[in-house]
């Protein structure tokens, strides 16, 4: 993939790197200082879609993913600031597009009296002094701090590490938020199922919601003949796609969810599945380009993602990196950070095995 960047201090942009508006980015860790960051990114299933309990069939997943040691794990959820941020901006993102990435927060702000801005800068400050051992208050509190703020999976992790006899209310806990939780840890969504139980499992504090909806709000004046033309272009796909599609989805129906995941994290699978969307989007005929729109939104929301990646970890060099999400969003994933500073990209193949 081919990308266009820019230099903090303009100056650098006719330096030794020479004045290229395209191409790789320049390399500049070969004489770094300490060990490199490790990301490993995990192409998913939305489990959701699965019915049946996945707690026991996941284990193998969680064993193998435990085995990378995380120091960080993000998930694609959009955050509590975003979603207030969109909240704030109806005409830009209007409520019904982005209801179902954004969970209700009223209950949590009824009983802890924090709306998200002030849950968020509570939870900053609470991690920053975040003791070894906390006490179950402390984890209560912050599982309902987290809850304020919209950082569901975050509150989830709190709450697995509690001992049976302290999930209970309290600490800014109700009745309606332990309900609330007690939800969650049954729910198959990776960002739980998976994320928050191994985050939980290595004694880590939260996840990190790293989804953004901003980069894919295409303005569109004729939705219905947008929507004709990618589903047009998708008719095309190959019977090699057809068949991958077929096989992940007899896979999800077994029980073996090692599999599931193994076969989803295969290269050759990853590059058919998108070929036969995002490159056949691109040759959409319509005469707006509509295929255009939507591989430019899809593009602009993995950069946007993987920003908030690297976010996650700048002030923890040589950091190891656990990014969940939805498979179609690995290779940008892969390709994106491999390309950053002192940063490695981990195989899921070998960390599947």
């Amino acid at each position: 993939m081919r990308l266009r960047y820019t230099l903090l201090g303009g100056f650098l942009a006719l330096s030794a790197f020479g004045a290229q508006a395209r191409g790789p980015l320049p390399v500049l860790d070969g004489k770094m200082s300490g060990p490199r960051s490790t990301v490993l990114v995990l192409g998913t299933p939305h489990l959701s879609e699965i019915k049946r309990p996945l707690a026991e069939p996941l284990q193998p997943v969680l064993d193998r993913l435990a085995a990378f040691k995380p120091d960080i794990i993000t998930v694609e959820n959009l955050s509590g600031e975003q979603c207030d941020l969109t909240a704030r901006h109806p005409s830009v993102y209007p409520a019904e597009e982005l209801s179902s990435y954004c969970v209700d927060t009223g209950p949590a702000k009824t009983a802890t009296g924090l709306d998200v801005p002030a849950a968020i800068a509570e939870y900053t400050k609470t991690l920053r002094a975040w003791p070894a051992q906390p006490t179950a208050a402390q984890r209560r509190r912050l599982a309902a701090v987290f809850l304020a703020a919209g950082e569901h999976p975050s509150a989830l992790v709190q709450w697995l590490q509690l001992p049976g006899d302290e999930q209970h209310a309290g600490d800014g806990l109700d009745a309606a938020l332990v309900a609330r939780l007690q939800k969650l840890s049954g729910s198959n969504n990776e960002s739980y199922s998976i994320a928050a139980r191994l985050a939980a499992r290595l004694g880590l504090a939260r996840v990190h919601t790293v989804d953004d909806h901003t980069g894919d709000n295409v303005q569109i004046d004729d939705e219905k003949a947008y929507g004709e033309a990618v589903t047009a272009a998708w008719s095309r796909a190959s019977k090699q796609a057809k068949a991958n599609r077929a096989r992940q989805d007899a896979l999800s129906q077994d029980d073996d969810m090692l599999a599931l995941y193994r076969f989803a994290n295969r290269p050759d699978v990853l590059r058919t599945a998108i070929e036969n969307d995002f490159a056949l989007a691109m040759a959409d005929p319509s005469p707006q380009h509509y295929g255009r729109y939507y591989v430019g939104g899809w593009e602009a929301r993995n950069l946007r993602m993987v920003a908030n990646i690297r976010a996650a970890f700048r002030e923890r060099p040589g950091a190891r990196v656990l990014s969940i999400v939805g498979s179609s969003h690995k290779p940008w994933f892969d390709g994106l950070l491999g390309q950053m500073q002192g940063v490695t990209i981990a195989d899921a193949q070998k960390a599947l095995k």
